[in-house]
Order: structure tokens, then C-alpha cells, then sequence
């Protein structure tokens, strides 16, 4: 279950997250979260890209901005926002899934875009996936 804090019941901030593995010839990451139990179809809650490659994990907390210290720029979610909305289920135990993919390449989109448009992008850059699953209910 997600934590209170990282939903829109709390402080909804993103939540740490962590990874290994990542394969060679690996230039960037990119970390998509969406919930495919939305009432209108998946709702999309995170879209983060060109994260660098030598990264292993996200802190807490990563700033709404829209490109990073780091360089790694945040996509719009569907609440309309630039970076992380956390969970806020209308009803019932949704799925959240954190779909972390290294790329080939850096992606070259501007902050803002949507998760289609990234998607569009990485199609035949995708070196290797992972996902975690997390859920919430109100």
C-alpha cells in the first residue's frame, strides 16, 4: 500500500523510489506512473525523462520543476500539473504503476510533454523495462 504522505490525502509528495541493473549503453531513464483502474480510462500521475543514466534512485520529494538539477525535465500528469500527483482515487483500491525504462538516447521534448508524446519518442530506444505496483484506497 502507498503511504498517506504520498497521495493527495497528505503532503503529496513523490515517493523514493530505487533501482539496479541498468544495462550498457544506457544514456538516460525515463519513469512513467499511471493508474489503469481510473473511472476514464488510465490516469496518468508522473512523467519524468532524461533522468541520468548512472542514477539509481529518485529521493522523496522531487520538486514540481520543470527540468531538474540534474537535467532530467517532468512532463505534465493528467491533474494538468508539471511533476508528481499523487494517488487520489475516487472510490475504491486502485493500482499505481511505477514503469521505469533506460533508453538508448536522451529524449529530446521539451518540460510539459505528455505521456504520449514520450512514449512516441522513446518507441525503438527502449533497452530494458521495470515496473513496481503499488496501491491505494481512500
Amino acid at each position: 500500500m502507498i503511504p498517506k504522505k504520498y497521495t493527495c490525502d497528505g503532503p503529496n509528495i513523490s515517493p523514493p523510489l530505487s533501482w539496479d541493473s541498468v544495462p550498457g549503453g544506457t544514456k538516460s531513464l525515463a519513469l512513467i506512473c499511471d493508474d489503469p483502474d481510473a473511472p476514464r480510462g488510465t490516469w496518468v500521475h508522473w512523467v519524468i525523462f532524461n533522468l541520468p543514466a548512472n542514477m539509481n534512485d529518485l529521493t522523496e520529494n522531487i520538486p514540481p520543476q520543470q527540468t531538474l538539477p540534474n537535467g532530467a525535465k517532468q512532463g505534465r500528469n493528467d491533474f494538468g500539473k508539471i511533476g508528481y500527483g499523487g494517488p487520489c482515487p475516487p472510490g475504491g483500491t486502485h493500482r499505481y504503476y511505477f514503469k521505469l525504462c533506460a533508453l538508448d538516447e536522451e529524449i529530446n521534448l521539451e518540460p510539459g510533454t505528455t505521456k504520449a508524446e514520450l512514449l512516441k519518442a522513446m518507441d525503438g530506444h527502449t533497452l530494458a523495462k521495470g515496473q513496481l505496483m503499488g496501491k491505494y484506497k481512500r
